[in-house]
């Protein structure tokens, strides 16, 4: 595997900056090369030595090998096309978390092929370059969408990439991408936003909060302290897909709370050990 690449990060987040951070530490990148319109963030990623220097997208994109676009996916639908623009044997690469629009926006680019559409299923409820941390990524999965639209070469490229930041691949069409990230990750967003506002929409007393909180609820309600920058386009471009599962957990707390009008306890406890079955899945 070729090492010592210049590779731009796009997005000085946490996402950027931590894959940044691992890619400069396992020796694939050479030099990190940072681009974001909030020079704080710049400055901050310097300061850190998550990257090497600051540049305009222009010059940054001329020398580098791989161009690492971080940027909130609504951001993603102006930036991957000016970065394919300026690109000639470059690998260009995305993180975003929705695909299939994104996707339909660039499938008539002619430089298509130099894109490949990735998604590391890793991350936190905290964002901004002073959230990126090393190893957020090591023996998680990255999901590569539409692999066939990507040159082989560039196809090469990205997973060499990944696999030197110990990351497993596998590869999804964009449309069940979506879909499955509708249910595992945007879903649990949602729920958390929505028990953290019913929370302090009875509990006034936030002092009361944090006395009587259990680590198990920190852990239900950690996802609401994300990023409404980072999840409204999010939604706002996985909206179908969230629906239907929104309408299904809608479903079943509902049924929850018939279950409990009546004092049915025993299919309460059935129902109980049907979700115990994730274990399987989980296998934590």
């Amino acid at each position: 595997m070729k090492k010592g690449h210049t590779i731009t990060v796009v997005g000085l987040g946490l996402i950027g900056g931590s894959m940044a951070i691992d890619l400069k530490e396992n020796g694939f990148a050479a030099k990190i090369i940072g681009v974001d319109t909030n020079s704080d963030s710049e400055d901050k990623a310097l300061r850190r030595r998550i990257i090497d220097e600051a540049m305009p997208l222009e010059k940054a994109v001329a020398v580098s090998d791989f161009i690492i676009v971080a940027t909130p996916v609504d951001a993603m639908k102006k930036v991957l096309p000016a970065v394919l623009d300026l690109t000639d044997e470059q690998v260009v690469l995305d993180v975003g978390s929705t695909k299939e629009t994104l996707l339909e926006s660039l499938r008539n680019h002619k430089k298509r092929g130099r894109y490949v559409a990735t998604h590391p299923m890793a991350g936190t409820e905290f964002s901004g370059i002073e959230a990126a941390v090393p190893n957020l990524f090591t023996h998680k999965y990255t999901v590569i969408c539409d692999a066939a639209d990507s040159d082989a070469d560039a196809l090469e490229k990205t997973e060499n990439l990944y696999a030197s930041m110990q990351m497993h691949i596998a590869r999804l069409n964009a449309k069940a991408h979506d879909v499955h990230t509708a249910y595992i990750s945007h879903i649990s967003h949602i729920s958390s936003f929505a028990l953290a506002l019913t929370v302090l929409e009875k509990e006034a007393d936030e002092e009361k909060i944090f006395e009587l909180a259990s680590s198990g609820f920190g852990s239900t309600v950690r996802l609401a302290k994300s990023s409404p920058d980072m999840w409204v386009p999010i939604f706002r471009q996985n909206r179908d897909n969230v629906l239907d599962v929104l309408d299904e957990h809608i479903n079943t707390l509902s049924r929850f709370r018939s279950l409990l009008i009546k004092k049915d306890f025993d299919t309460f406890y059935r129902l109980i050990e049907e979700a115990n079955s994730i274990k399987k899945i989980l296998k934590s």
